[in-house]
C-alpha cells in the first residue's frame, strides 16, 4: 500500500470518527438536557404531591383538634363539666381515634372509652416526661400535640392537648384544664400515605418532639430510603411536620432517557456508517475513475487519460508552447523472446520511472501501448527542452534478469507547438515521423522533427524489417558463437528450403537446434576448430570461410561455403551471420 492510499484509508476513518464523536456530543447535550429537564418535572410534581398530601394531613389532624375544640365549647356553655361525658364523647370517636379525654387542673379524670385506657389517669403538669409541654401549652393558651408515643393497645399515637380557660363569678378568665383526644398514627394518615403510594411515592412525615424544640422525629414512613426528597413543612398544634416525598422510581421515573440514547445511538451508527460508505464509494470511483485513465503496468496514464489530460491543457493555455514527444524502446520485441514477458515489463517500468525522474514537472506522460510512450512538455519549446530531451535518450537505463542487469535503449523523436505546426492534433503525428527517423538512422538516439520527415519512410523502414533476412539471394542463419551451445537463433526460408524443411519449426526438431547438427560427422571436429579459432580471436566483424558437406533432411550430404561474421549482440551475445552457399552451384555459376 502506498503513502497515498495509506493516507486516503486514514481519511476514509478520520471523516466517519468526527462525525461520530460530533453527533455524540450534541447527542450527549441533548440527553443531559432531557435529563434535567425530567428531573426538574418530576421534582415539581413531588413538591406539588408533597404540598397537596400535607394539606391532607393538616385537615385529618384538624380533625382531632376539632374535637378537643367541640368539648372546650361544650364546657365553656355549660359550666365547668360535661354531662353524660361518655354520650358525648361517643358521638365524636373516629376510626382513627383512640380516646377522648378530660383533664380538669391537667389531671385525666375523665376517658371513653374507659375500658383499657385506665392507664392513662395522670396528672399531665407535673408528669415527667409531657409535663413541660403541657405546662407550655397551659401557659400559652396553645393547643399542643405530644407524640409520637407507643399505645397500651398496640401501635402509636399523638396526644392533641387543648388548654381551657373559663370564667368565674368576677370575669376573671381561670384555667379549667384540658380536653384532650388521642389520634392513632398512622390511621389518621391512611389515606394520604395510601394516595402517595398509589401514586408511585416514597414518603416519610416527621414531627417536632415538642414546641419546644427543634429535632424531629418520624411519625411514619413508607419504610423506604429517601434520596434527596421534595420537603414540605408545616405546622399542626404548636409543631411543625416535615413530609417528604420522593418517586419509587428515582428522580428519573418516566424519563425517555432510554429510548433517546438507544435512538441516538443507532442514528449515530447509521449516520458514520453512511459517512464511511460513502467516502469508501468515492475512493472507489476515483479509484475506478483512475483505473480508466491510468497504465496499470507502469502507472503513467494510458492513452485515454493522455488524451483527456492534453485536451485540459489546450483548453486552459491555447497559445502557450509545449513540445511532442514519442519514444520507443529498441528491439523490444527481442528482450520479450530471450528474457520472457516479465523482463520486457521490468524494462517498461524501468523507462517510465525514468520519464518520471527525468520529467517531473509540467509534463504529461503516458504509455500509449507496448513498448511506445507519448510526452507532452508543456510551458516550453524545442530549442529549451533539446538538452533535457537528449539527456534522457542517453542516460543508461537497464532491467534486472536472474539478479543480472541488461542494458537497453530507446529511440525518440520530438517535435514543438506552434513551431512545427499551428495543429495541435498534428503534433505527436510529427513527433512519430521524427521518432522513425532515428530508426532508419540506426536507433538509441533522438532526433526533433524537421520539415522533410516523411510518413512514407516508415514504408522502408517496414519493408526493412519484414522482407529483407527473408528475401536474401542466398540461405541465411545466425547462430550462437559458443562452444557449449552453438544454438541456432535464426534460419530464413531459403535455408530451410535448403535443408529439406517445410517450415522453422521442422528444421531445428531436425538439426537438434544446434548448428553442429548440419555438419557432415566426420567434418564436424574440422568445422569447429576453424569456427572456434575465430570465436577465441575475439574478432569482431572480419569474415570467415568455412567449407564444409551440410547434411539435409532426407541424408543427403551437400559441400556448401560458409561465409560467416562474428558480432557482439546486446541480448544474445557473442553470435554468428552466417551465408550458406551450395558449392555444386557456385561451380556452374563461376568454373571453380
Amino acid at each position: 500500500m502506498t503513502p497515498s492510499d495509506k493516507k486516503i484509508r486514514t481519511q476514509n476513518w478520520l471523516l466517519p470518527l468526527l462525525v461520530f464523536l460530533i453527533f455524540s456530543i450534541i447527542l450527549s447535550c441533548i440527553l443531559y438536557n432531557e435529563f434535567v429537564d425530567n428531573q426538574a418535572h418530576v421534582r415539581t410534581l413531588a413538591e406539588l404531591n408533597a404540598m397537596t398530601y400535607a394539606e391532607h394531613i393538616t385537615s385529618e389532624l384538624a380533625q382531632g383538634i376539632a374535637v378537643t375544640d367541640s368539648l372546650q365549647g361544650i364546657l365553656i356553655s355549660e359550666g365547668d363539666q360535661i354531662r353524660n361525658f361518655h354520650h358525648v364523647a361517643a358521638s365524636f370517636m373516629t376510626s382513627s381515634i383512640q380516646s377522648i379525654q378530660l383533664a380538669p387542673n391537667g389531671v385525666v379524670t375523665d376517658i371513653y372509652p374507659e375500658a383499657g385506657n385506665e392507664a392513662v389517669k395522670i396528672d399531665l403538669i407535673h408528669d415527667e416526661k409531657g409535663g413541660e409541654i403541657s405546662r407550655y401549652g397551659r401557659d400559652n393558651d396553645l393547643t399542643v400535640m405530644q407524640g409520637p408515643f407507643p399505645l397500651l393497645q398496640g401501635g402509636t399515637g399523638i396526644a392533641i392537648q387543648n388548654p381551657v380557660y373559663l370564667e368565674d363569678s368576677n370575669g376573671e378568665k381561670y384555667f379549667w384544664g384540658f380536653t384532650i383526644a388521642i389520634i392513632r398514627v398512622p390511621d389518621i394518615f391512611a389515606d394520604s400515605a395510601q394516595a402517595l403510594t398509589n401514586f408511585g411515592y416514597e414518603y416519610r412525615l416527621s414531627k417536632t418532639v415538642s414546641p419546644l424544640t427543634p429535632e424531629y422525629t418520624e411519625v411514619y414512613s413508607s419504610g423506604a430510603v429517601l434520596t434527596d426528597p421534595a420537603i414540605y413543612c408545616f405546622e399542626v398544634g404548636c409543631c411543625s411536620y416535615k413530609l417528604e416525598v420522593m418517586p419509587s422510581d428515582g428522580w428519573n421515573s418516566g424519563s425517555q432517557f432510554p429510548i433517546l440514547f438507544l435512538c441516538g445511538f443507532f442514528i449515530n451508527l447509521l449516520l458514520s456508517s453512511l459517512t464511511y460508505a460513502i467516502l469508501v464509494l468515492k475512493e472507489r470511483h476515483e479509484t475506478l475513475k483512475a483505473l480508466s485513465v491510468t497504465d496499470p503496468l507502469t502507472g503513467l496514464l494510458n492513452r485515454h487519460g493522455f488524451d483527456e489530460a492534453w485536451t485540459r491543457v489546450l483548453k486552459a493555455h491555447p497559445e502557450a508552447p509545449c513540445v511532442g514527444i514519442q519514444l520507443d524502446i529498441d528491439d523490444f520485441k527481442f528482450i520479450n523472446d530471450i528474457y520472457g514477458h516479465t523482463a520486457g515489463d521490468l524494462a517498461l517500468q524501468e523507462l517510465a520511472g525514468s520519464l518520471q525522474r527525468a520529467f517531473p514537472e509540467n509534463a504529461i506522460l503516458c504509455r500509449s501501448g507496448g513498448d511506445e510512450f507519448s510526452v507532452i512538455l508543456t510551458g516550453t519549446t524545442c530549442q529549451d527542452s533539446a538538452s533535457r530531451i537528449e539527456a534522457f535518450t542517453f542516460i543508461p537505463k537497464s532491467f534486472k534478469y536472474n539478479g543480472i542487469d541488461y542494458p537497453f535503449h530507446i529511440s525518440l523523436g520530438y517535435a514543438g507547438y506552434p513551431k512545427d505546426s499551428t495543429d495541435p492534433s498534428v503534433l505527436l503525428k510529427n513527433a512519430d515521423m521524427a521518432l522513425y527517423e532515428v530508426k532508419l538512422r540506426g536507433k538509441h538516439s533522438c532526433l526533433p522533427y524537421r520539415q522533410g520527415f516523411h510518413s512514407q519512410k516508415r514504408l522502408r523502414l517496414g519493408f526493412a524489417l519484414r522482407d529483407i533476412s527473408q528475401n536474401l539471394p542466398g540461405a541465411f542463419l545466425i547462430y550462437k558463437a559458443d562452444p557449449q551451445d552453438d544454438h541456432i537463433l535464426y534460419a530464413n526460408q531459403e535455408l530451410i528450403r535448403y535443408a529439406g524443411c517445410k517450415d522453422m519449426d521442422e528444421f531445428l526438431a531436425y538439426s537438434g537446434h544446434s548448428f553442429r547438427g548440419l555438419i557432415r560427422p566426420d567434418e564436424q571436429a574440422l568445422v569447429e576448430k576453424s569456427i572456434w579459432d575465430q570465436i577465441h580471436s575475439k574478432a569482431n566483424g572480419p569474415n570467415d570461410y568455412v567449407q564444409f558437406h551440410f547434411v539435409k533432411k532426407d541424408g543427403s550430404c551437400h559441400p556448401v561455403l560458409d561465409h560467416g561474421r562474428i558480432v557482439e549482440n546486446t541480448y544474445f551475445g557473442t553470435i554468428f551471420y552466417v551465408l550458406i552457399m551450395d558449392c555444386a552451384l557456385l561451380d556452374t555459376h563461376y568454373n571453380n
